[in-house]
């Protein structure tokens, strides 16, 4: 019933969900409760009301698992993604063991020159948990690679629902519009944020403008 489950979610981002993911969905399922926060500090809130439009936050260096995938749509390629980033952390490592989720899973993108649509290739990224940061497990698969990641200063805004091109580029649009003109974050290159999986309807999601 949960595969059946994960395959029409699947199907929503075009993609077949093969069998050897039954174990790694039940893994995942029977951790859900344990998801360590990947470390930041936070540097400024800024909003009205009390609510806060936009964050600045500082990460510091770190080592991930990265998946880089071109597939002809955004959700293609960080499906693809993830499936492999799943087996890595439920088993399909040099250790054998599960090694705990981790969130956000962060998703890099690119812009085309002329800023309407996004390049086809994601690189989405996984946190190694703290117990394996100084250790990481190795990849069983060759196309999984440890990265260890600059320090990151981003302004983030949070945004619910599916991650499609169309809502990351409107999500990028309106972000510029609370910002107003700045030359201060990179332009062309951004970050969108997932914290639940992809069958949670209102997700919570977050675009980051990167700091230069």
């Amino acid at each position: 019933r949960l595969f059946a489950h994960w395959e029409a979610v699947a199907s929503t981002h075009r993609v077949s969900l093969p069998r050897d993911m039954a174990g790694p969905i039940a893994q995942m399922a029977r951790h859900r409760q344990a998801r360590e926060p990947v470390p930041y500090v936070s540097l400024s809130q800024h909003g009205k009301c009390e609510e806060a439009a936009y964050e600045e936050r500082r990460y510091p260096a770190g080592k991930w698992a990265c998946v880089t995938m071109g597939e002809p749509m955004y959700e293609q390629s960080i499906s693809m993604s993830f499936m492999k980033l799943m087996r890595y952390i439920c088993k399909e490592n040099s250790v054998g063991c599960h090694l705990g989720m981790t969130v956000p899973v962060l998703n890099e993108i690119h812009l085309t020159k002329e800023g309407t649509e996004l390049e086809r290739e994601v690189l989405t990224a996984y946190y190694l948990p703290g117990e394996f940061q100084q250790n990481p497990p190795v990849p069983l698969d060759p196309e999984i690679h440890i990265t260890e990641r600059a320090p990151l200063r981003v302004i983030t805004r949070v945004f619910y629902g599916m991650t499609t091109e169309e809502t990351i580029l409107r999500e990028i649009r309106l972000f510029w519009e609370l910002l107003g003109s700045t030359d201060t974050v990179l332009q062309g290159t951004y970050i969108v944020a997932s914290y639940e999986n992809p069958s949670v309807p209102q997700r919570r999601n977050e675009i980051w403008f990167i700091r230069r």
